[in-house]
């Protein structure tokens, strides 16, 4: 009984020392074969598939630097073709829309009256010099007369001044037949400018009272034009000081900022803030050769103000935005990528100026990179940024 109990705990012993034996062989051989378990699963993350990107390179470009408004194309100038004289609108030889030049007839209005009132005003002219010719005469002879005695200082002196009454009622005869003729020509109106007729306003056949002050049509003056725009008023100090310089180029494009219609010159500032506004107006003027401004359209104003020579430019969507600021991902030699802060400048042209962080030549990427992170592996499309493209105003 006594040999029983002894060997019970003895086999209990040879268990729990053959587990243990066990467990420590287990865990050696799960030591010495972690290193091969992890070149495997590196092994594995390298056979992971490349992230598909594209890329670029990081260039060496001039950037012309914009201010940018809203502006309201105006006429050079706009004329309202009104009547000076009463009468029937008899024709309108132009159409509407028509582009017609300074000096055409665009209205005539009934001349019959007038050219009667001038026939009368030269005739009148007529009887008074005929008898201003005889008064002459009259006075050539009592002036000789008198050097005879035999007529009176009296009758020469009334004589001379029956020719110097006549000599006015002439001159008087003139201005009449000045302002018939004046009144006959109001009847033909010309075009004083060169521009577009607009709709009519006064059809042919009515009655027209220059009292009423009636439009006949009007005609705007496109070439040159003007486009009127506004900035902020912070603008305007540094506006002031490159114009000093000289000339400013300004740069017109459709109102959904994709076409660019036409390029001009700055004229002017305003002569005041617009204090409800905060804003400065400025005036362009456009050549505007091939009508591609027409008064009234809206358009967006560029103004050149500055061109940054040979900077760091990379396209606008590699710029990507951090919790510690802005960066782009870069391609090293080995096709994977680091992540690199920089600071940019301005952006303009679909191209974004780097002030610090990258050089000319390195490429980035400038799309996908939402599933990248750093040390990640790619497969980069390289393709050439276009320079035609654009990005949104600053």
């Amino acid at each position: 009984m006594a040999k029983r109990k002894f060997r019970l705990p003895l086999l209990v012993l040879v268990i729990v020392a053959a587990g243990v034996g066990s467990w420590l062989l287990q865990t050696h051989r799960s030591v010495h074969a972690s290193t091969p378990s992890q070149a495997a699963d590196a092994v594995a993350a390298d056979a992971q598939p490349a992230v598909p990107v594209t890329a670029t390179k990081a260039e060496l470009q001039d950037v012309p630097v914009y201010l940018r408004g809203l502006g309201t194309v105006q006429a050079f100038n706009i004329v309202r073709i009104r009547a000076q004289v009463n009468g029937t609108l008899i024709a309108v030889p132009v159409t509407e829309g028509q582009e017609i030049q300074k000096g055409q007839i665009v209205a005539e209005i009934d001349p019959r009256p007038y050219k009667a009132i001038l026939d009368e005003a030269i005739a009148q002219r007529a009887e008074d010099l005929a008898q201003l010719g005889s008064a002459r005469l009259d006075l050539a002879r009592f002036q000789n007369l008198a050097a005879r005695n035999f007529a009176s200082a009296q009758q020469v002196d009334d004589q001379q001044a029956m020719v110097n009454k006549l000599i006015a009622t002439a001159a008087a005869d003139e201005a009449a037949i000045e302002a018939a003729r004046i009144n006959l020509d109001f009847c033909t109106i010309r075009a004083p400018i060169t521009g577009h007729v607009g709709f009519y306003q006064t059809d042919v056949g009515n009655l027209i009272e220059a009292s009423a002050e009636t439009n006949i049509l009007t005609i705007a003056e496109d070439k040159p034009i003007s486009v009127v725009f506004t900035l902020p008023e912070a603008d305007l100090p540094r506006i002031q000081q490159v114009m000093t310089r000289g000339p400013l180029s300004v740069f017109a494009y459709s109102s959904d900022g994709t076409t660019k219609l036409a390029e001009g010159t700055l004229l002017t500032p305003n002569n005041a803030i617009d204090t409800a506004t905060g804003t400065i107006g400025l005036k362009a003027t456009f050549a505007n050769g091939t009508d591609k401004l027409w008064p009234g359209e809206f358009v967006n104003a560029w103004l050149l103000i500055d061109t940054l020579h040979q900077v760091v430019t990379i396209p606008g969507p590699a710029v990507q935005h951090g919790p510690d600021g802005l960066f782009v991902y870069t391609v090293k030699p080995d096709d994977t990528v680091a992540q690199q802060a920089v600071e940019i400048g301005v952006q303009e042209a679909g191209r974004a100026v780097v002030t610090k962080g990258l050089r000319a030549g390195e490429n980035i990427v400038v799309a996908g990179q939402s599933r990248l992170i750093p040390g990640a592996r790619v497969a980069a499309k390289f393709a050439e940024h276009q320079a035609g493209s654009r990005v949104a105003q600053d």
